[in-house]
């Protein structure tokens, strides 16, 4: 433990929480000594000379990391100079972003935002740019201890304003403890801190492009606000939450042949392994890939009529697939597979639509290919069943 950590050690959300304005020298000056960042970024950036001078390679990244950050001292401009970055990917891996919906949020009051899960990092970071370009305060980003694995992740993540989910906790009890500490944290930050939060609407991405809510999800929510006050209902509970939920629509999704490999797995051999260090790959290769137009939409708060935590998941759904945005891509796919022709609208298709979206369909394996034009058709059939 550290004196930064030990000085905490009475702060009751310290494990999981973002880290906080006096914590940042001392987490940038770990990261710019971290062996496995320094390494990480050398094979990236200086691959030929990391192979051959390793140490001199780790020297440079070091002193590039140092550089970058030496005039960082808080939270907030640490998320500014990401915000250039963000810029510079939006620039080279998008052709056009745009959101909807902040505009009837009031920019004084915090939100729990729950959108679908597409992109491991993509997803709030787009949420964070909105915000960012409405001149807004950015979230709190919840994200699970299973992508945390590595000190220098955790600490960049936390860096980022993100707190941590807990989904390797072992046994019922440690469970319950984990979730009972998560939802008191996520309650306090909205009514307390008044901060909003970005959460998925479910663990793991919709690989298969249906975006469900996980009602666990909506109960996990409740358990502080119903703790501390055994009368309070589920739709009290989330009233005070403030829940938005919030739509994202990529034209196209960076790791769709990878989503399209392991649904495939999946349904060869019932299960799916994952290689060491997958989600860190599929991280740089939504950030890095090709998205064409990006999309996002923010929803209604949502209202104390709610009776259960599966009413909730349901008006979740319903907003989600209200606002998401079909693209050429989706109809294309549908239209592809052949077995739904009277949900096509080729209104908005275009020849150069049609060449770009066979163009990508032409690099994916033949094996794959089912797979992969279901993950972009069934947002349509799922859009059509709640019309």
């Amino acid at each position: 433990m550290n004196n930064t950590q030990a000085t905490l050690s009475d702060d009751p959300w310290a494990e999981i929480r973002p880290y906080q304005d006096e914590e940042v020298a001392d987490v940038l000056t770990r990261l710019a000594r971290d062996p496995e960042l320094l390494d990480a970024l050398t094979r990236f950036r200086l691959p030929r000379l990391a192979r051959l001078m390793p140490r001199l390679s780790r020297t440079i990244a070091s002193f590039a990391i140092r550089r970058e950050v030496r005039d960082v001292s808080d939270i907030s401009t640490f998320q500014h100079r990401i915000a250039g970055y963000m810029q510079r990917m939006i620039r080279n891996s998008t052709t056009d972003f745009r959101a909807d919906g902040l505009e009837q949020l009031d920019s004084r009051t915090a939100y729990l935002f729950i959108g679908n899960h597409r992109d491991i990092s993509l997803d709030p970071a787009f949420v964070n740019y909105a915000l960012y370009l409405a001149g807004r305060d950015t979230v709190r980003i919840a994200i699970g201890d299973n992508l945390l694995q590595k000190p220098y992740v955790n600490d960049l993540m936390r860096l980022n304003k993100s707190f941590i989910v807990p989904r390797s906790a072992r046994g019922k009890r440690a469970m319950l403890a984990a979730y009972q500490k998560l939802s008191a944290y996520i309650r306090h930050s909205i009514t307390e801190d008044n901060h909003s939060i970005w959460m998925a609407q479910r663990e793991g991405r919709a690989k298969d492009g249906i975006d469900q809510t996980d009602p666990a999800i909506i109960k996990m929510l409740t358990m502080a606000r119903r703790g501390a006050e055994r009368q309070a209902g589920t739709g009290d509970a989330i009233a005070e939450l403030r829940l938005v939920p919030v739509s994202i629509s990529y034209e196209y999704d960076p790791c769709d042949v990878q989503k399209a490999r392991e649904l495939h797995a999946v349904n060869a051999s019932g299960n799916y392994e994952k290689s060491e260090f997958e989600d860190i790959r599929s991280i740089v290769a939504g950030i890095t890939g090709q998205k064409g137009r990006v999309h996002l939409r923010f929803g209604t708060p949502l209202s104390a009529d709610f009776d259960t935590p599966e009413a909730v998941a349901r008006e979740i759904d319903r907003q989600v697939l209200a606002g998401y945005h079909l693209f050429p891509s989706h109809y294309l796919a549908l239209e592809a597979l052949g077995d739904a022709p009277h949900l096509l609208d080729m209104s908005e298709v275009t020849d150069a639509d049609r060449a770009r979206f066979q163009a990508r369909l032409a690099d994916v394996p033949e094996e794959l290919r089912d797979w992969w034009l279901t993950q972009y058709a069934n947002p349509v059939r799922n859009r059509a069943t709640r019309e």
